[in-house]
């Protein structure tokens, strides 16, 4: 098995969920010892996991299993309660591994009588009968010292003593001891500090002893004095869980209704007080440190305030270094961010009861091999059923990467821009990503990029041995550490051209930072062309892809239809008073929307939103900020854009306030040089717009945009004109032109035709072979002359398909048809060579032969011939028209421009 190094440090575990038996209802508690975990909670059986064979057991509220296996031991339990559903809501073991404490609601085990507290001689198995003190309501937490059990619940008395919701007993006796820590409401954590002189109190109180505090408190553990209390925690948020480690404590919180705190707050032991707080949403129900890295189980559906997802999908499994890497940050809102999320994330669903998801952890370790167990009211895990249990390993990583989505631009001759949204491991979050060219069998490049489940970011390799005038494909994979390798990328091909493209050159000139030019090919992602700021973009709801003709000469648009589709980047941001936005749009819709704009979800309506220009149902536009209220500026009440023609857009904010311009000319400015501070996306064909002036009816665009753009600096009046000129000006279009017939010929076999082939060979010498190709060529668009072409071909898969002999690539001047040209009646070919390629690598990729510009030139528009001819023994095999290898058939690529 790969190691656990194979995992990104400091994660210790794998996402692939492992077999285990699952029981019938939810788990509550967890504990373990001796390779054994220990389950409680409330159910009746367990069962084999999916696709196991095996009966189902009996498993009264109970059950333990090997660690390493997943499979119930020998020992049974059975829970019970004469009146009512019993059900065990906390486990913990002793210090020395022989006992095993369980709390909860029930009142016997095994039969024999206890009072919802029980200890459990782990040997043996049975239950410890002179152990039974007087629990009368549920006990729902448990932490043990050498001599001390304390509890946490909904009693108000044990042994007919007053102890509200917090006590201790003997460990071994159960004899109620002094300790007093009184609170108004529920008890629902308990834990010791590793010195063992304070106990940490957790759950619905308000007070404790009387003092003022809510839901987390420090007492000593003696007497239950008050050492700590906490006012900081919202009262309509409770604990849930806290651990502690060598350094600090640790609480997981629930709440609900409005300012609600569901996250984890991270404490010092050496004076109890806050390194940070974790302010995702979603109900924090379990935290467990272990080895530097906080694992929690919860439903977090909104990390906004962490500057990581925004409120969405559900995340049940979290994991986050217990302290900062270096300096904490500054503050925000009194509070210091939780440290950064881990590439840990295997899912989960709500499941049964509360609809919670998973509820409890343990770490258990058997043959030197580690495993995270993972109890809840979970039925699903990674997609597959599984319910109440599963289990993860630090060995055995088994699942790769998903498959990257690549793009490809040029936009000058002798550099080519490959860009790919960065896949996503459960496990890993830095991959291997691996660039093939051509079809080669070797990489290009390697790059290494971080991303997580819910952060892909693009990433880039510029290609700077390109030639102008030709056509590169371009494939990518990723791997994790373990070598895991995700399948090639769909293939993305680009022409390089052959004189600089002046739009795009000019945006990218001009400091875009976002710059998307909707060329994209593959959903969901939208490619982000400038030059370092892989801002690239998400699709929603399948927006209509390469809608031409683009705004922008050789480029296409992307549609949407008004009442779903956007797309927003996928890099949480802040932006500042100064930027630019810009786009190019046409239409003719009557209930406007949102062009461009910011805000802070994603797929979801963002609360929070600004920077944005939108259209009104009359078809008139409006930039506008919020800066405690709306700043706008609009174009004329007569001034209307949605006449179905390409217009283009900007606006900008800086020291002199916000500007609107379209089709290059000045609309209107407005002193507005502040806007809202907060962290969000791009958005592009839609998002919220609520309470902004003259709100048309629809949220979301309908009509095309093109070239969008966003800049961190105000362009001047000069900038945005030369913009909306360049987009009019001519630019270089490329045709690719496939053959409409092939074949070869074989002095080894004079007679024979091989127009249906799959391949085509070449060689001078010996049995000679020589290829012919027939193109049906073009002619050159009005006011363009030819200004580059070049054949490309493919070698093909046999061994030995490359050549160290130099291939020329000549005219055919005799007659010649696949379906009878034979050695014995081969055509005449030219004696100049129209291009020559010296000698073709092993391996099957893609080739490409700079052909004579006037040559080909002479020919346009014509059926036009060539052929494929060597002087050497080694023979060159590729593939031909009749191939169903990817970007196998023969084909010239031609480039035509301005004059």
């Amino acid at each position: 098995m790969p190691q656990a190094s194979a995992i990104t440090a400091p994660v210790a575990f794998t996402a692939d969920e492992l077999p285990t038996w699952q029981p019938d209802g939810i788990v509550w508690a967890m504990a373990q010892a001796n390779g054994t975990v220990f389950a409680g909670g409330t159910f009746s059986a367990v069962r084999p996991p999916e696709g196991v064979a095996g009966a189902e057991r009996e498993a009264v509220n109970f059950v333990a299993l090997d660690a390493a296996t997943g499979n119930p031991t020998s020992c049974k339990l059975a829970f019970t309660i004469g009146d009512g559903t019993a059900t065990v809501r906390t486990l913990v073991v002793s210090k020395d591994k022989k006992t095993l404490y369980a709390g909860g609601y029930f009142g016997a085990v095994n039969g024999t009588p206890v009072s919802s507290l029980a200890a459990i001689d782990i040997a043996s198995c049975t239950p410890k009968a002179a152990f039974h003190p007087g629990f009368p309501a549920t006990v729902r937490g448990l932490a043990v010292t050498d001599d001390t059990l304390y509890a946490a619940g909904d009693f108000t008395t044990v042994e007919g003593q007053t102890r509200e919701r917090f006590a201790a007993v003997d460990a071994s006796s159960g004899a109620l001891k002094p300790f007093v820590a009184n609170v108004d409401e529920p008890g629902r954590a308990v834990e010791v500090t590793p010195d063992g002189k304070n106990v940490l109190l957790g759950g619905d109180f308000f007070t404790v002893n009387n003092a003022n505090s809510h839901a987390l408190a420090v007492v000593d553990a003696a007497s239950g004095a008050v050492k700590k209390t906490y006012t900081n925690i919202p009262s309509n948020s409770v604990v849930k869980d806290i651990s502690t480690d060598d350094t600090g404590f640790y609480t997981g919180h629930e709440g609900s209704g409005g300012g609600v705190f569901d996250g984890r707050i991270g404490l010092r032991l050496s004076d109890f007080t806050e390194k940070w707080r974790d302010r995702c949403l979603g109900a924090t129900q379990f935290v467990l440190p272990y080895e530097g890295v906080l694992y929690s189980s919860s439903h977090a559906h909104d990390c906004s305030t962490e500057l990581e997802f925004p409120d969405g999908k559900r995340n049940f499994l979290l994991a986050q270094p217990t302290n900062h890497e270096g300096a904490a940050p500054a503050p925000v809102d009194g509070f210091v961010r939780g440290p950064a999320k881990l590439g840990w994330h295997p899912t989960a669903n709500d499941g049964l009861g509360e609809g919670i998801g998973p509820r409890v952890m343990a770490v258990a370790e058997k043959n030197d091999v580690k495993y995270m167990w993972v109890g809840g009211e979970f039925t699903l895990i990674n997609g597959k059923a599984q319910q109440g249990l599963t289990r993860f390993a630090s060995t055995g990583d088994v699942g790769a990467p998903t498959t990257p989505v690549a793009s490809a631009s040029s936009v000058k001759p002798g550099e080519v821009q490959v860009r790919w949204r960065t896949s996503y491991d459960a496990d890993d979050s830095k991959l291997t990503y691996r660039i093939y060219r051509n079809g080669s069998a070797t990489p290009a490049a390697t790059v290494t990029a971080s991303s997580l489940e819910w952060e892909r970011p693009q990433a880039s390799w510029n290609d700077t041995t390109v030639k102008a005038g030709q056509s590169y494909t371009y494939r990518v994979t990723a791997t994790d550490a373990a070598g895991n390798t995700s399948a090639l990328s769909a293939t993305t091909s680009v022409t390089v051209p052959t004189s600089v493209q002046s739009y795009p050159n000019q945006v990218r000139t001009d400091g875009a930072d976002l710059y998307w030019r909707y060329d994209d090919a593959v959903s969901p992602y939208t490619a982000d062309s400038s030059v370092s700021g892989n801002r690239s973009g998400v699709q929603v709801n399948a927006p209509a892809l390469k809608q031409s003709p683009g705004a922008v000469p050789g480029s296409t648009a992307m549609g949407f239809n008004g009442t779903s589709q956007q797309v927003h980047s996928d890099r949480r941001q802040s932006v500042g008073n100064t930027f630019t936005i810009e786009t190019w749009f046409k239409t003719n819709t009557t209930r406007g929307g949102k062009l461009i704009g910011f805000g802070n979800n994603t797929t979801r309506s963002s609360g929070s939103n600004d920077r944005h220009i939108y259209m009104t149902n009359t078809g008139r536009l409006v930039f506008g900020v919020y800066n405690g209220s709306t700043r706008t500026v609009s174009t004329g009440l007569f001034e209307t854009y949605n006449d179905n023609k390409w217009h283009h857009v900007v606006g900008t904010q800086g020291p002199g306030g916000i500007t609107l311009y379209v089709d290059g000319q000045n609309k209107g400015s407005l002193n507005a040089t502040s806007n809202s501070t907060y962290a969000g996306y791009w958005h592009a064909g839609g998002d919220n717009l609520s309470g902004w002036p003259t709100r048309p009816t629809s949220n979301f665009f309908a009509g095309q945009l093109d070239e969008t753009a966003v800049y961190p600096t105000a362009l001047t009046q000069a900038q945005v004109k030369n913009h909306f000129d360049l987009a009019k000006a001519p630019t270089d279009t490329v045709s690719t032109v496939k053959t409409t017939e092939d074949t070869y010929i074989n002095q080894g076999a004079p007679s024979t035709a091989y127009g249906t082939a799959t391949s085509l060979a070449v060689r001078g010498s010996g049995s000679l072979y020589q290829a012919y190709m027939r193109f049906d060529l073009p002619a050159a668009p009005a006011g363009q002359v030819l200004k580059s072409a070049a054949l490309q071909f493919k070698t093909s898969t046999q061994a030995s398909a490359g050549t160290a002999d130099t291939v020329s690539v000549v005219p055919v001047t005799g007659n010649w048809s696949g379906a009878s040209t034979s050695f014995n009646t081969k055509p005449a070919l030219g004696a100049t060579p129209l291009g020559t390629i010296a000698g073709v690598p092993e391996g099957s990729a893609v080739h490409n032969v700079e052909l004579d510009t006037a040559a080909v030139t002479a020919v346009l528009g014509s059926s036009y011939s060539l052929g494929l001819t060597s002087n050497g023994t080694d023979p060159l095999w590729i593939w031909s028209s009749e191939s169903t290898a990817a970007e196998g058939t023969p084909q010239l690529v031609l480039t035509f421009g301005a004059k």
